[in-house]
């Protein structure tokens, strides 16, 4: 399968540079995966298409402000990373620009209570730097850090807690889990009046994110990998719906692909921590999920796939040329897409 084949012509106009006044606001195109049948709603109405006992799973990551610019101590030179993930004694994998700037060895300093040296460097622009601070990591880095947003959001973020979800608890991700963020505490309650049952996970969403397939074939794109965590109380929650037949509803592909993943290598829902690499695309069996809301993806992306996988092909890309041609917002401040 050609990855050519999940392109779509996006007018730049239509990628959302902020979030909406209110989050519960945005626009939702409601599709039936299995007709292809579109309805044009808002996301206060997501509310009309759940029923008692259906179980919705929300990604509870908090995305860090994980984007800190310093200088380097022998010259001064400006020196930006985007911290992706913690390995292990405060060494992070990190992207880094100017790349070849830094070498193995280079010290960076932030502030005064914030320097990282360069221990390792790999391809891509990816190097590994140990981190030496003052007082509590993650405060220092909400001191000196901005969002990591996405590059194709040019204007500035005024209030951090946008790019959050009202329900953002474990920190790690370097980007949010964009489809949640269309949830307000209202929805959850009117969710739970009528008998929903909402259940969290955690799955740190890494620098894939960021980075388009540049393979000509789909098989040739090799995923990237993010920490999920899933817990008892969610597996218990999980497998009762199973076994009674009960419709689970995933918000967002971070908890689409954490659910499939435990599923894949366990037959069950079972408690446990680890890294997903899993790439779902069109011939994928789900095991895991009933319905899926999500967010309209980039071009060619693997985002894209994965809902494509979900439905089918020419009924994502019908839907997504309506919502172009309806205007909608698109990307990670956008409108959603609730497939049923």
């Amino acid at each position: 399968m050609k990855t050519e084949e999940f392109d779509y012509h996006l007018p730049s106009f239509l990628i959302a540079q902020k979030p909406i006044e209110k989050r519960d606001e945005s626009r939702l195109l409601v599709m039936d995966k299995k007709t292809g049948e579109i309805e044009h709603k808002h996301f206060y109405d997501i509310v009309d298409y759940f029923k008692k006992g259906d179980v919705l799973v929300i990604n509870d990551t908090k995305v860090i402000p994980a984007r800190i610019i310093g200088t380097k101590e022998e010259t001064g030179a400006i020196v930006e990373l985007l911290m992706i993930k913690e390995k292990e004694n405060d060494t992070w994998e990190c992207l880094v620009k100017p790349y070849k700037r830094v070498k193995i060895g280079t010290e960076i300093k932030f502030s005064e209570k914030l320097i990282a040296k360069c221990v390792s460097k790999e391809e891509g622009g990816i190097a590994h730097f140990q981190f030496s601070y003052e007082g509590i990591f993650l405060e220092v880095l909400e001191e000196l850090g901005s969002m990591p947003l996405p590059p194709y959001i040019t204007e500035k973020l005024e209030d951090k807690d946008r790019y959050q979800t009202v329900y953002a608890k474990n920190p790690g991700s370097v980007a949010a889990p964009t489809a949640g963020l269309h949830f307000t505490e209202n929805i959850f309650s009117k969710l739970k009046e009528k008998g929903v049952i909402i259940t969290t996970i955690t799955l740190h969403v890494g620098i894939g994110t960021f980075r388009p397939v540049t393979a000509d074939n789909i098989d040739d794109h090799k995923m990237h990998s993010e920490f999920y965590s899933i817990s008892d109380e969610t597996c218990e929650i999980l497998n009762l719906a199973k076994k009674e037949k009960r419709r689970i509803i995933s918000v967002g592909t971070t908890s689409t692909r954490t659910l499939e993943s435990v599923m894949m290598k366990n037959g069950k829902f079972i408690s446990e921590t680890g890294s997903t690499d899993i790439f779902i695309y069109p011939g994928y069996k789900f095991l895991a999920i009933d319905c899926l809301l999500t967010n309209f993806h980039l071009p060619k992306s693997t985002l894209i796939m994965l809902v494509s996988a979900f439905s089918k092909k020419e009924y994502i890309l019908k839907a997504y040329k309506e919502a172009v041609s309806l205007e909608y917002r698109f990307f990670s401040f956008g409108d959603a897409m609730f497939i049923k």
